[in-house]
């Protein structure tokens, strides 16, 4: 049986009292929430908006947009993600026409997350046991009971549900991306993607905006003057300051602020709508939080912010560290190949120029961004076996005799059963380099006399590095070419010497080859 609608005065009414509750200065501020109307009957529209006109929900008003067709109504969900709840006629150019918008928005757009309510003015048109069996809806009305008092009712509901869900979805993309990050640490920027993960999850938890910033910097710095305050995470209006000078990615007024928390050693209340956190690990290090848009922190909140900076800060300083042990290995790296162009007497330089080269090679031919990296520190020891080879035949000035020079090829055999029992993947690939960076393509190489594709692909690519910067410096048993002479040289052995496709990536990137040895010149004892 369906009730009378009561008279339109008394549930203006009772609406008005119902809506003081909201908070009217945090309207003013809060963006809406955006309502779709759908319905072939012009009047349903302005009365709709005249009941609800005044209404918000947690401090945000309606925004209203008005759709007379299903397929008008589909253009406006297409363009508006965002939208939260749809009040749907059932019954428009067709008898279904709204369950369809209804069934596409799930189905299509896969949009779980608005919600519909179906006005119909026909209930037998589309039993509501059968509706809401056969559509994801959320609610079903007949025209006739939708009161005033009423559909503030059903807006209410519809909006707390859809917020609800909205705050679960931030949550879980918060998580996901906390996953990424922690399957990739040691790829660029995972750091940042895991702070920015971490703080999507605290904004999304205290339903905050989405305008929040973490900063910090290390706790040995002597003072504030000239000291580098980092941003490490950012959401909304910050999203694009990730990495920046904090003194230079927000206005003058919020650094001012957050230096005086930070000098306080406090947090502070700003405006009573933003909040500014300052927290200190046990090591020292800092941190400062900055979060807007929220209406009064409870005890709990602020517990979860300071367990949260902990918490991070406490992960970072694990990444550091993590990071601070991996850049002593690969210095480590760097001077043992530097120690062996020493011994025989070139330049520490060269193995910085091959390692630049070979990275380089190693990408424009599409390996992936680990195996660059990988090859940029594993490349610095190709040469690694000469710490075998005797000074007499090292620093030699002149040719090498042909049995001089069987002793100076065991340098690659010398450097790969040196490195090839580690169980680090850098060292076993620096392996394979040593044993294969003088193999040649057409098979007349040494040691071992492979030629094509058998040669590792990191070999081809040392060879074409280590080849090109031989040619273009002067060593002790010969002049450095000219560029044209090398280039003849790398066009007659594409092919022969040279794995062709590396050949046709070395000429593409000439210019930046040419940077590189200007980056990284030759010292001479007179410099």
């Amino acid at each position: 049986m369906i009730d009378e609608p009561a008279s339109h005065d008394d549930d203006l009414l009772v609406f008005a009292d119902d809506a003081e509750d909201a908070p009217a200065a945090a309207a003013e501020a809060g963006r809406p929430w955006k309502i779709l109307l759908v319905d072939d009957e012009a009047e349903v529209h302005n009365v709709t908006k005249l009941v609800l006109d005044g209404f918000n929900f947690a401090g945000r008003p309606l925004e209203f947009i008005s759709a007379y067709s299903g397929a008008e109504a589909m253009k406006f969900l297409a363009q508006h993600s965002d939208i939260a709840v749809i009040l749907l006629d059932v019954v428009m150019e067709s008898e279904d026409a709204g369950l369809q918008v209804a069934r596409r928005v799930r189905e299509e757009l896969k949009n779980t997350l608005v919600r519909i309510v179906l006005r119909t003015g026909q209930p037998g048109q589309a039993p509501e046991d059968q509706v809401i069996l056969d559509y994801d809806i959320n609610d079903y009305k007949a025209k006739t009971e939708l009161t005033a008092t009423k559909l503030f009712t059903t807006m209410v509901a519809s909006l707390r549900s859809y917020q609800h869900l909205h705050r679960l979805e931030a949550n879980k993309r918060g998580l996901e991306t906390i996953v990424r990050a922690s399957s990739s640490l040691f790829e660029l920027k995972a750091v940042e993607r895991f702070f920015e993960g971490v703080l999507v999850q605290l904004t999304s938890l205290l339903n905050l905006k989405e305008d929040a910033l973490y900063c910090r910097t290390s706790g040995f710095a002597a003072s504030l003057d000239g000291e580098r305050m980092r941003i490490v995470s950012g959401t909304g209006a910050y999203s694009e300051c990730i990495d920046h000078d904090l003194t230079e990615a927000v206005d003058s007024e919020l650094v001012a602020e957050l230096i005086r928390a930070r000098e306080e050693g406090r947090e502070l209340i700003l405006d009573d709508n933003r909040y500014v956190g300052y927290f200190r690990s046990d090591n020292g290090s800092e941190s400062l939080l900055y979060l807007q848009g929220w209406q009064g922190l409870s005890d709990w909140d602020r517990y979860l912010i300071e367990v949260f900076c902990t918490n991070v800060s406490v992960a970072h300083d694990n990444l550091s560290l993590n990071s601070e042990i991996i850049e002593t290995q690969r210095e480590i790296i760097w001077k043992l190949g530097e120690l062996v162009e020493t011994r025989s007497r070139e330049t520490g330089n060269h193995v910085k120029r091959v390692a630049a080269y070979s990275a380089m090679l190693a990408e424009t031919i599409g390996l992936s961004s680990e195996e660059v990296t990988i090859l940029r520190f594993a490349s610095p020891m190709h040469d690694v076996g000469k710490m075998g080879i005797p000074d007499a035949i090292l620093k030699k000035p002149g040719p090498l005799t042909d049995e001089e020079f069987e002793i100076m090829k065991t340098h690659t055999t010398v450097g790969y059963e040196m490195l090839r029992h580690s169980k680090r993947k850098l060292l076993r690939t620096a392996a394979t380099v040593s044993l294969e960076h003088h193999e040649r393509y057409d098979g007349k190489g040494y040691p071992r006399g492979l030629s094509g594709e058998d040669i590792h692909i990191y070999g081809r690519i040392t060879a074409v590095a280590d080849v090109f910067d031989a040619l273009g410096v002067t060593r002790v048993y010969k002049e450095a070419w000219p560029l044209d002479r090398i280039l003849e040289y790398f066009n007659d052995q594409r092919g022969k010497h040279f794995d062709p496709d590396i050949v046709d990536a070395f000429i593409s990137r000439l210019d930046d080859f040419l940077e590189v040895r200007k980056e990284f010149p030759d010292v001479t004892d007179g410099d």
